[in-house]
């Protein structure tokens, strides 16, 4: 079971967040903003995507709300939180700094994290398990842009549903699901990483890159995505006691959505009559 975050402090000894994608519209820096003051851990992983290299490079996109992110970040390693960043596919410029810190933030290929119940994860991006990625890199690029396109419609789509009232909804996201090749895709995906997991001896592996908020056994390996921040808006996290859990951000936000559209309607509605004098209300 997902556990909806509130708006209350939570609390939790790790987390995992990846694929932020800064630098591009799609990043919802707001909602992440929020999460991020919402959230008080001990260790917090980038687990790479963070900052979009790619975008960037076709065109600057850099707003305020992205710098409030970064700072955020940065004013948590300064008050204590280890702070552990894995570089990913779209920011791998950042791999030529493994092994440096900067500003509170230890920059690392991949790492193993201890969970507080004894078992070993493997914490790794994922994109050098992507056979797109390693094979074709510029087909990766051609993905990339397709996938940009398709969250710039999804974002005027959503603009209209906001009008009538809806909530987000992903395009994107649902084209995953239910294309038959992109299952196909993030199957091979999954099962690529865990067999690496294993090899390594690890008891399971944490990692990002495809999108998609995922944990299961995989042949003995615990298999942990922790989705993004474009469309899933989700972080996997380790409690005191050592258990997993993905929470999902978008559930906050539908229900902040529904909890705004009662009070709108409850101010809208027509104050009851005044009672004629003399005449006592039935209880």
């Amino acid at each position: 079971m997902n556990q909806e975050p509130s708006t209350h402090v939570i609390k939790v000894r790790t987390v995992w967040i990846s694929d932020l994608h800064l630098g591009t519209p799609g990043c919802q820096a707001a909602a992440l903003l929020d999460f991020l003051r919402d959230v008080e851990c001990d260790t917090l992983y980038l687990v790479g995507d963070i900052v979009d290299g790619w975008q960037l490079k076709r065109s600057w996109y850099w707003p305020q709300s992205h710098n409030d992110v970064v700072q955020k970040i940065m004013r948590k390693a300064r008050k204590g939180t280890r702070v552990v960043f894995v570089p990913g596919n779209h920011d791998e410029f950042a791999r030529r700094y493994v092994s440096h810190n900067f500003g509170g933030v230890d920059v690392v290929e991949d790492c193993i994290h201890l969970t507080a119940d004894g078992r070993k994860l493997w914490v790794t991006h994922g994109d050098l398990f992507d056979g797109v990625i390693q094979c074709a890199k510029w087909l990766a690029y051609v993905g990339d842009a397709a996938y940009e396109f398709t969250l710039r419609a999804n974002r005027h789509f959503n603009r209209m549903r906001a009008r009538l009232g809806l909530p987000y909804w992903s395009l994107s996201r649902y084209l995953k699901l239910k294309v038959k090749r992109a299952v196909s895709y993030v199957s091979d995906f999954e099962e690529a990483v865990a067999r690496e997991a294993r090899k390594r001896g690890v008891h399971g592996v944490v990692c990002g890159h495809i999108h998609h908020a995922e944990m299961r056994d995989i042949d003995g390996i615990l298999y942990c995505n922790d989705g993004d921040w474009v469309e899933s808006l989700t972080a996997l996290v380790e409690h005191a006691d050592g258990r997993l859990e993905i929470l999902d951000y978008s559930a906050h936000l539908l229900a902040q959505h529904a909890l705004t559209r009662a009070k709108a309607s409850s101010a809208s509605a027509p104050a009851p009559a005044p009672l004629p004098q003399g005449v006592v209300a039935k209880r």
